[in-house]
């Protein structure tokens, strides 16, 4: 970022002082913008985005210490530089240890203090490259800095902690996009395995005529494309831990195989009848509630129960606003990296915007809509910027009308079965008719993956417009 982009906040309740540090930041081409007391400035600093802040100690009502502590607690990226008429070694030492990046004491010669400005921007930015470097790399680091700073997300690291030095199964569970790897990975780098390889295997990508050689691998001659040995996941996670993503689009045949792994810690090549010892960790993450799926037999109850050692559920964003101020912060200097743009921040009604979206694609959505929103501002980014329309998801903004099931010689559990798939069965007709019978589209709608609509679409015996199953062109 340019000295031309960047904003610096001066909080003094002198004024004179704070309209002479305006003028000499303003001649080197640097925006400062003033705050008179401490509430203003945690104000400001929640609707826009500043990089430097200079910072009184000393001013009526809100102390600058209690500004500091306050402000990390908003924007721990800030940096700010402590300005001073009472020098005190000890409130220096204090302000350090709080955060502070610099300790002025007035008077002070205004050469030093852009000086100091100039280097306080140049190492943020270098700050700022390395941690988008990092980012490319993996998605690595403490879950509070790769999630947000809310009691949702302590609650998570807090229980990522508990269970990570066992080596117990986890069944991870979060809606699409809420973030269920990075916990996976967090689990990873704080057991004992850390050293050891962590592989990600997406049950729902992988064909389910392909997906036991991936998990298993096979020998040479297995099958007819099988012109070479291959190892399987499980065999390079040795010694360290396998991620079993989305694992409800797993296919029976291949669930019993995998809690025979569970009980046996040994797997089969397709087309062995050699053992292979495999040392590994599972983990497993679903966007579903696998203990209803296992009671309603789309997923084995004896898979489910070896695999839930231990579950951890995490919220989504709509429900930890506190992270969205956080995270929209984040991925703006990420993206200002990646198309070397500079912006001020964001505008009180886009922050509100943020704030109030209820967010379905979670944060993998959220920071497509900040990086997006990045391209089109100059700036400022604005509401229209973010065009994030409040619109239901057409056909699907009603309870269905569904045939009554009868309660006669039912349990509960059984008509609440019935009705659930009646249900369903409704959805997924309506959202077969908004995209003219497309079940590519279809799934799209509905945030599930093709192989599910495909499915669903077939047992529950659904057909549009005359056709076989719904099946029309899926392009």
């Amino acid at each position: 970022m340019s000295k031309e982009e960047a904003q610096v906040l001066i909080v003094d309740d002198n004024e004179e002082l704070c309209q002479m540090l305006s003028h000499s930041l303003e001649r080197e081409g640097i925006s400062a913008q003033i705050a008179y007391e401490g509430e203003m400035a945690l104000k400001m600093i929640r609707s826009r985005m500043y990089e430097i802040m200079l910072l009184d100690l000393r001013m009526p009502g809100m102390d600058g210490m209690e500004v500091l502590r306050r402000t990390r607690e908003i924007d721990q990226d800030l940096t700010v530089i402590m300005i001073t008429a009472y020098v005190d070694t000890g409130n220096a030492v204090k302000a350090i240890k709080e955060g502070a990046y610099d300790f002025l004491a007035k008077p002070f010669d205004n050469d030093e203090m852009v000086r100091i400005v100039g280097r306080a921007l140049a190492d943020r930015e270098l700050k700022r490259k390395l941690r988008y470097m990092a980012t490319q790399v993996s998605d690595v680091g403490p879950l509070k800095e790769m999630m947000g700073p809310s009691d949702a997300v302590v609650r998570v690291t807090m229980e990522v902690k508990r269970v990570a030095q066992s080596d117990f199964s986890v069944i991870i569970m979060g809606e699409t996009g809420s973030g269920k790897e990075l916990v996976a990975r967090a689990i990873h780098n704080a057991s004992n395995r850390s050293n050891g390889p962590f592989i990600p295997v997406d049950c729902g990508a992988i064909p389910e005529t392909l997906l036991e050689s991936e998990l298993f691998g096979h020998e040479k001659g297995a099958f007819t494309s099988a012109a070479t040995q291959k190892l399987g996941k499980f065999e390079l996670a040795n010694g360290g831990t396998i991620f079993l993503d989305e694992i409800t689009n797993m296919p029976m045949g291949s669930q019993a195989k995998l809690l025979r792994f569970l009980q046996d810690k040994k797997i089969y090549r397709v087309g062995s009848t050699k053992t292979i010892n495999v040392n590994v960790r599972l983990l497993a993450a679903t966007n579903q509630v696998l203990h209803e799926l296992s009671l309603s037999d789309s997923f084995r109850r004896d898979l489910f129960y070896r695999l839930n050692e231990y579950s951890i559920t995490i919220p989504p964003l709509r429900e930890r606003k506190e992270d969205i101020p956080y995270l929209a912060k984040r991925f703006l200097d990420m993206a200002s990296v990646e198309l070397n743009k500079g912006c001020k921040g964001f505008s009180e009604s886009a922050l509100e915007v943020l704030l109030n979206y209820t967010w379905p694609g979670n944060v993998r959505q959220f920071r497509s809509a900040i990086r997006r929103a990045l391209l089109m501002a100059d700036d400022l980014i604005t509401e229209k910027h973010l065009d994030l329309r409040m619109v239901p998801l057409p056909g699907l903004a009603f309870i269905p009308k569904v045939q009554r099931v009868p309660w006669e010689n039912l349990s509960l559990r059984e008509i609440l079965q019935e009705s659930s798939k009646a249900i369903e069965r409704e959805v997924l007709l309506q959202a077969l008719k908004n995209t003219g019978g497309n079940k590519a589209k279809a799934a799209r709608l509905l945030k599930i993956d093709y192989k599910t609509m495909h499915t669903k679409v077939k047992k529950l015996g659904i057909s549009i417009n005359g056709g076989d199953h719904g099946q029309k062109k899926d392009g």
